[in-house]
Parts: structure tokens; C-alpha cells; sequence
């Protein structure tokens, strides 16, 4: 989940303004021309003639056709596409963040895989979860980010601390009490009363045993105890309620914290960082790696009245997913992991240093996995809510989450 683009799940009701300014936009309607194909991303930054529009453009010569790529804002693309799907002009591909596959594949937009006739059979299942619905997998994903702790090497020798010592909460809890006896920050992490702050929170969430369907539970309060305790004593700051995730790396990169949380988006940054940094996996709290969060983009097949364009379009696809065609995609953005084990393995040839985050990836989970779809986002916000109220001393971490999962089950009728 890449800082820069993620967002809250808009309403579906959409603004006349939102309206006309998305009719302008989309450049080509599905159907008009035989030739051309429309593709709809939330990549506003890669413009014509960057590598991303490239990739984008070879997939479709390949395929004997012209894509007309539009690029918009992560928010603006859910919202575009919705708002296609009403008019009845959707593109015939759309790259979506992965927990916004629901909310289309709810509303009716998207073909299924198995109707559009692609084999999902070899993309990883704790990756591909994320796009199904009810037993239906809307898209595939194009690769994937997640979350571990990067460390500052000096910081940790200086302060005798072995990162491959971090096996579970206490040997966590043991390093950063040595980072802080020696005189260093321990930990930051961003903890923002948005889906980042969810999305940090889940490692540990998760690591502890909880299910987002009961966010009281036990487990979960302990999880959220850990992160109290740590704003509480002064193994995190205070800056970490207000922390987006990359205000969080701007603090690493001052040097001063022996840790902090963030993702694979941040690789190329550490290689240029002022210090020697590292990574270890997210320790679930008895021992092992605790599941992260998946970001990334997921390509999905809105449907279409013309369904003779399907052959074409899958095409496309594939030739954007081939072990190939994966490795290109991870390369080209620099914190993507391929989404099969084979772009996984072939990445990893030209990349050897990356071994730490495709085991990461590997056991990392979707947000909406557990059939969760569109309730996710409103299950977010309440433990949000929660992480807010528990770090800031409104309420004591079994309080607010006890709060949480009232607000979760009024919203989501669960």
C-alpha cells in the first residue's frame, strides 16, 4: 500500500461535478473503436513515454491493438469507474487498489475470471484472496507491497541488539528496550486516524490471533495494549497518532530510531539512506511471522456489452502477467513483488536482496480477505477510531475497541 495513494473508500453516491469532470475524461468508450482499447490506472505519476506507459502499450501491440491509457488518483479512479459503470461506458480495463475490487464486483461492474475464461490457478492464494468476492475472483493482481520493520544497522551494533534475535513480541520488546538504554529512539510507525493506520495496525492485529470480525476480542486488545504501552513508556512518540507512513520514514531517516514500520515502497529509500539499514519480518506475538497487509493494484474486466472483446483484452492480460511481464512491473515501480511463485523466483535473479520481501509477501493477507468485501472499509474505520482513542488516553485499549465493534456491527449490519 503505497502512502501516496492510499485513501478512504469514497460513497458511491457521486457528485454532478464528479460526473461531468469524469464523462471529460474518459477519452474512449469501450466499443467505438475495434482497434482501441481502453485502460483506466491509478498511476498519474508515470506519464506517455514512461516505462509504466511502455509496458502498458507493448502488452496491447502485442495483443494487435492501441491502448488508450487514462491515469487518475487512486480516490478519483473508484469513483470514475463507478460512475462509467452507471453511464454504461466503463473502459475495458481498470487497475484498482485491491480493497476497491469489492465495491465494483458489488455493484455489477466486473466480470468474474471464470466467465472472462483467465486461469487464476497460478497466482498465490493469500494474493489473489483479495480480489474474490463470494467465492468469485473479480481480477488478478499485477504484484504486491507489504509491510515489515526496517532498522538502522549502526543504531542496533551499538546498542548489542541481533535483528535475527526478533522472533516474537518479547524478543521485540527486548530490543527496544536495549535501542533505548543506549541512548537511541526505538520505534516509530504510523498510527493516523485513516486506512495507513489500519493497515500498520493489522501485522499486529493479525499477529496477535484476531479476526476483524471481533475487534474486541482478546487478542485484539493485547495487540493494541503492545502499541499503547509503547506511546505510554516512550518506546514510540507521540507523533505517531499523527504519523501518515511517510512521515513515519522521514523520522527514520533522521537517523535517531532504531526501527520504524513501513513497506516495500521505501526500498530504493533506504539504499540511499545515511546509514546502513535492514529488515525483519513482523513478529507474531508467540513466535513466527504475523500475516501483513497486501498493497497493490489488482487488474480487473469491467463488463462489457460487446463481449467479443474479451479475447483481445485477455490477451493483454496475460502478457502484462507472464513471469516476464511481472518482473517488469516489480522493476519498474520498485516495490512490487510478483504475484505467482514464478515472477517471484525470476525477480529474485536480478534482485537477490528483495528474498526478505518476497517472504513477506508470501505470507501476507488481504484486507478483504475472509469475505469481508465492501464491510472491510467500515470495519477499518472503527478500529481506527480505536487506535486513536486508545494511544491518545481517551479510552483504555479494551474500551475502545469494545466501542469499535459496536460501531463495526451497526454499520455493517453483522
Amino acid at each position: 500500500m503505497k502512502s501516496a495513494t492510499t485513501r478512504r473508500r469514497v460513497a458511491v453516491v457521486l457528485a454532478a461535478a464528479l460526473g461531468a469532470a469524469g464523462l471529460a475524461a474518459c477519452s474512449t468508450e469501450s466499443g467505438t473503436d475495434p482497434g482501441t482499447y481502453t485502460w483506466w490506472d491509478p498511476y498519474p505519476q508515470h506519464e506517455v513515454g514512461s516505462a509504466w506507459a511502455q509496458r502498458v502499450d507493448t502488452c496491447g501491440e502485442q495483443a494487435g491493438v492501441t491502448i488508450d491509457r487514462t491515469a487518475y488518483d487512486t480516490t478519483a479512479l473508484t469513483n470514475q469507474a463507478l460512475l462509467a459503470g452507471q453511464e454504461g461506458n466503463a473502459p475495458d480495463v481498470i487497475l484498482l487498489d485491491n480493497p476497491a475490487v469489492s465495491t465494483l464486483a458489488e455493484a455489477g461492474m466486473l466480470t468474474t475470471m471464470s466467465e472472462f475464461g483467465l486461469d487464476t490457478a497460478r497466482f498465490d492464494r493469500n494474493l489473489i484472496a483479495a480480489g474474490e468476492l463470494d467465492g468469485e475472483t473479480y481480477g488478478i493482481p499485477i504484484g504486491a507491497n507489504t509491510l515489515a520493520l526496517y532498522y538502522n544497522q549502526d543504531i542496533l551494533d551499538a546498542a548489542g541488539v541481533d535483528p535475527a534475535s526478533i522472533t516474537d513480541w518479547a524478543s521485540l520488546n527486548t530490543a527496544l528496550a536495549q535501542v533505548k538504554d543506549a541512548g537511541k529512539r526505538p520505534i516509530t510507525f504510523s498510527a493516523i486516524g485513516t486506512e495507513e493506520g489500519s493497515f500498520q495496525f493489522l501485522p499486529w492485529f493479525w499477529g496477535s490471533g484476531a479476526e476483524l470480525t471481533e475487534l474486541d476480542s482478546p487478542q485484539a486488545v493485547e495487540a493494541l495494549r503492545l502499541w499503547t504501552d509503547w506511546v505510554t513508556d516512550g518506546t514510540a512518540p507521540n507523533s505517531v497518532i499523527t504519523n501518515s507512513q511517510n512521515t513515519t520514514w522521514e523520522e527514520f531517516l533522521t537517523g535517531e530510531f532504531g526501527f520504524a514500520e513501513n513497506g516495500t515502497w521505501q526500498i530504493n529509500s533506504a539504499a540511499q539512506a545515511g546509514f546502513p539499514t535492514g529488515i525483519v519480518q513482523i513478529p507474531a506475538r508467540d513466535g513466527g511471522v504475523a500475516p501483513t497487509p497486501t498493497g497493490g493494484e489488482f487488474i480487473t474486466v469491467p463488463v462489457q456489452s460487446d463481449t467479443g472483446r474479451y479475447d483481445t483484452t485477455k490477451q493483454v492480460l496475460e502478457c502484462m502477467t507472464t513471469p516476464e511481464g511481472l518482473v517488469q512491473t516489480g522493476t519498474t515501480f520498485a516495490y512490487y513483488i510478483p504475484s505467482t511463485a514464478q515472477g517471484q523466483e525470476a525477480i529474485l535473479v536480478e534482485e537477490p536482496s528483495l528474498r526478505p520481501w518476497v517472504d513477506a509477501v508470501r505470507s501476507a493477507k488481504g484486507r478483504t480477505s475472509d469475505n469481508l468485501g465492501t464491510d472491510y472499509p467500515k470495519i477499518s474505520e472503527a478500529m481506527w477510531t480505536a487506535v486513536q482513542k486508545a494511544l491518545s488516553g481517551a479510552a483504555s485499549p479494551a474500551e475502545a475497541l469494545a466501542e469499535a465493534q459496536a460501531q463495526a456491527e451497526s454499520t455493517t449490519g453483522g
